[in-house]
C-alpha cells in the first residue's frame, strides 16, 4: 500500500470516528503531542489532553455531539515519514441550541509511528460560500 493511501485510510478511520462521536476511537487518532487551531476556539490548542478537555466542556456545558461528518475532495502531499492531508468537510453537530451543519476547510498533518500514521496537527477553516 501506499503512503498516500496509508494516510488517506488513517484520515478516513479518524473522520469517522469523528462522525459518529466516538471519542476514544476519535482521539486515539492523534499523538498526546498534537496541535489543534480552530476558528471557533481563541487559543490554539497545545495537546491532545487540552483538545479532550475542551471537548468534554462542550458535551458538559452544551450537550455537544457530533450527529455526522462526510469529507469531499480529499488530497494529501507525501513528506516521507509526515503527510499533509487536506480536504473538504460538513459535520452536522447537535446542541442545546439545535442542529447545525459546518462547512470547513481542514488540514491534518500525520507522521509515521511504527507501523501506523497519526496525526499531529489539525487546523480547520471555515470553508467560503462559492462564487455566484
Amino acid at each position: 500500500m501506499s503512503t498516500t493511501d496509508e494516510v488517506l485510510a488513517a484520515a478516513q478511520d479518524l473522520v469517522q470516528a469523528f462522525g459518529r462521536h466516538d471519542t476514544a476511537a476519535y482521539f486515539d487518532c492523534f499523538a498526546p503531542d498534537a496541535t489543534f487551531i480552530f476558528h471557533t476556539t481563541a487559543a490554539r490548542l497545545a495537546s491532545r489532553d487540552e483538545y479532550q478537555r475542551l471537548w468534554g466542556q462542550w458535551e458538559h456545558e452544551d450537550d455537544f455531539r457530533v450527529q455526522s461528518c462526510t469529507s469531499a475532495h480529499p488530497v494529501v502531499q507525501d513528506l516521507g515519514d509526515a503527510a499533509v492531508f487536506s480536504h473538504d468537510v460538513t459535520t452536522v453537530i447537535r446542541t442545546r441550541a439545535g442542529e447545525q451543519a459546518v462547512s470547513e476547510r481542514e488540514t491534518i498533518v500525520f507522521r509515521r509511528d511504527g507501523d501506523r500514521w497519526v496525526a499531529v496537527h489539525e487546523h480547520l477553516s471555515p470553508r467560503p460560500e462559492p462564487a455566484e
